[in-house]
């Protein structure tokens, strides 16, 4: 684990996607780290397929739900 400096206009808006989000300040910035790391890996993939992808690697039914 380590620390990331960011500016203090993105804290705020990782703030308050966290609090919309019902996550973690932690939490809200690593799901968009993820998220925008799989993303540029995959410029082709629409964010809802790389959320549907990364459902179902854990096997969850709301995988199914999204792709449907």
């Amino acid at each position: 684990m380590g620390i990331v400096k960011i500016d203090d206009e993105l804290h705020a808006e990782v703030r308050r996607a966290s609090a919309v989000m019902c996550r973690s300040i932690n939490a809200q910035a690593e799901f968009w780290m993820k998220i925008g790391m799989l993303a540029e890996a995959n410029p082709t993939l629409p964010f809802t397929e790389i959320v549907r992808a990364e459902l179902a690697a854990v096997q969850t039914p709301l995988a199914d739900a999204i792709a449907a």
